[in-house]
């Protein structure tokens, strides 16, 4: 990327975590330039359909279990036992972010999808439905971080990043959460970045929240701090924080390495007003949930102007 852009950067390299990769990439970013190492860094995210991450088949730890839907159906069987969430309840989340996708001209998906389109849809594992999944794809994200110094010179609209949460809890899914009803990593990730921010799950206005399948953003309302434990499925319709403005990843399609880049340009663009037909008027505070392998690892961001 450096030679094909004619760059000569101090610090160049390349970093994979599967789908945290964006994110952990603008962590970095930030890290150098708050450390004064440099001064600006360029952060490009690029994947393809045929990524090696999206099947965790060296994670022999999964047994027969190494697709993403499968863990997706034991937290959607988990929450439903648990809570009584109704499978129209999860199914609602894809017609939302499908609805959104219709403002991206850049989503994969455009067309909006009703709840019974969701409902009929193959099972791919149950209760997890074909329109429930994300679809792997080809595509690229970018995002340029500056010093707070270099930025106010020639940036008309800075968003600055106010807080970051990271954590990893393993490398295999043998030890990733002790209870099936929420992804412990992005609670301590959420934690993390809310202290570090001064800010509140209520100060939140537009997130971009992990939805690589339906039941992961019911589960990011509540590790999040948005509603409280077991009422995700309520809170799908909700219209206080708007969620996955751009369509999500079951909406704009899922690049692997790519998202994280995205989810934070997405909510960038909303708070410098520069989302164009999906705008969100008077947003201020936005969030970034990003996860990874079936939850392992989670990084939540805050950003504002």
């Amino acid at each position: 990327m450096a030679e094909m852009l004619g760059l000569r950067p101090k610090i160049c390299h390349r970093l994979d975590n599967l789908c945290n990769s964006g994110t952990n990439a603008i962590v970095s970013a930030f890290s150098y330039i708050s450390s004064g190492i440099c001064d600006s860094a360029l952060v490009v995210g690029a994947d393809t359909n045929e990524s090696l991450g999206s099947k965790l088949a060296w994670d022999i730890t999964r047994g027969a279990f190494n697709l993403p839907v499968h863990w997706a159906a034991i937290f959607a069987k988990a929450h439903m036992r648990r809570y009584g969430t109704k499978e129209e309840d999860i199914a609602m989340v894809s017609v939302k972010n499908h609805e959104n996708a219709g403002k991206n001209p850049n989503a994969l998906f455009s067309e909006a999808i009703t709840l019974d389109d969701v409902m009929k849809s193959r099972v791919i594992v149950e209760p997890i439905k074909l329109l429930e999944c994300c679809s792997a794809c080809a595509g690229s994200s970018a995002v340029l971080l500056l010093s707070e110094e270099k930025a106010k010179g020639i940036v008309e609209t800075p968003v600055w990043i106010k807080g970051i949460g990271q954590q990893t809890n393993c490398a295999s899914i043998s030890k990733v959460m002790g209870d099936l009803e929420d992804i412990g990593t992005a609670k301590i990730a959420a934690r993390q970045a809310f202290h570090m921010s001064h800010l509140f799950p209520k100060d939140v206005d537009v997130a971009e929240v992990h939805d690589a399948f339906s039941i992961l953003e019911i589960l990011a309302y509540e590790d999040l701090g948005f509603v409280e434990r077991g009422r995700g499925g309520n809170f799908v319709t909700q219209k206080d924080i708007v969620i996955n403005p751009r369509g999500g990843l079951l909406g704009c399609g899922h690049p692997i390495g790519t998202t994280g880049v995205a989810q934070v340009s997405e909510i960038a663009s909303q708070l410098s007003g520069n989302a164009g037909s999906r705008q969100i008027q008077g947003c201020e505070t936005g969030l970034i949930h990003n996860l990874a392998a079936a939850g392992s690892s989670a990084t939540v961001m805050l950003l504002t102007v």
